[in-house]
C-alpha cells in the first residue's frame, strides 16, 4: 500500500483549519496540525493558510516560531503552499493598517485592492466571490507548475480579500484574476514555494484539483 503524503498544517490561530484540513484529506493527504514550531517535525510538505489582517497574522507567526520553520522548510526544496494571508506574508511588507514587515521570501509588497475600476467607477472592497484565473503577464504557460492542467479563463476560484500582493519580480507571478479591469495577483510560484490569494479549499473541484497538483510536486 502506498503511504499517504504527509502535510504539516500550520495553525497560528488565523485560519479556518477545519475546511483546509478536510480538503487536503479529501485529496488523500495525511494531516499533521501544529500550533507551535516546537511541535513540528520534518514533513513532505508545509501548508500555511490564513484569513484576516496581515499584522495580526505575521505577529502570531513570529510569536509561535513559525517564521523560522517556514524559512527552514523553504530552504530544503520541499514543496510549500501559502493560502490567502499565508501567501501575503511571504513578501517583503504589507501596507495594511500601516507598514508591516513580511517574511521576505519573495520580493514585493502587499497593497490594497483598488476601490475603483479601470473606468473610474467605485467597486466593492473587499473583493468577494468567484473569478477566473488568467496567466500572469510574464507567464506563457502553467505547465510544470502547481496550476498545471487548469484552463485559463475557465478556472473559477473563490476570493475574499481587501489586499493583494504585487510581486517585484514578474517571474514569480503565476496567475492573476481581473477585478474591475485591474490585474490582481492570484497565485505565485518560485521553485518549491507556491501560494494562492484565492482559497482552494473553498473553490470546489477546481480548488481540489489545485491541491492534488500541489501534492504531486
Amino acid at each position: 500500500m502506498t503511504k499517504a503524503m504527509e502535510i504539516t498544517l500550520v495553525d497560528y490561530g488565523m485560519a479556518n483549519m477545519l475546511n483546509v484540513a478536510r480538503a487536503f484529506r479529501h485529496c488523500g493527504a495525511e494531516i499533521r496540525v501544529v500550533e507551535t514550531a516546537a511541535e513540528a517535525k520534518p514533513a513532505d510538505r508545509l501548508v500555511v493558510p490564513g484569513v484576516g489582517a496581515f499584522e495580526k497574522s505575521i505577529r502570531a507567526v513570529r510569536e509561535k516560531g513559525f517564521d523560522d520553520l517556514i524559512r527552514r522548510h523553504a530552504e530544503t526544496g520541499r514543496p510549500f503552499l501559502g493560502v490567502c494571508v499565508g501567501m501575503q506574508m511571504l513578501f517583503d511588507a504589507s501596507e495594511e493598517f500601516g507598514e508591516h514587515e513580511g517574511l521576505g521570501l519573495l520580493p514585493g509588497r502587499v497593497s490594497r485592492v483598488p476601490a475603483v475600476d479601470t473606468s473610474g467607477e467605485p467597486q466593492p472592497v473587499p473583493h468577494i466571490g468567484w473569478s477566473p484565473l488568467v496567466p500572469a503577464e510574464a507567464q506563457r504557460s502553467w505547465d510544470n507548475t502547481f496550476l498545471a492542467g487548469q484552463q485559463p479563463g475557465e478556472a473559477n476560484v473563490y476570493f475574499v480579500h481587501s489586499f493583494a500582493a504585487r510581486p517585484a519580480d514578474a517571474r514569480d507571478g503565476l496567475a492573476d484574476c481581473l477585478y474591475g479591469g485591474h490585474r490582481i495577483c492570484a497565485a505565485v510560484q518560485r521553485d518549491n514555494i507556491c501560494a494562492t490569494q484565492f482559497h482552494p479549499e473553498r473553490s470546489g473541484e477546481i480548488g481540489l484539483s489545485v491541491i492534488r497538483r500541489f501534492l504531486s510536486l
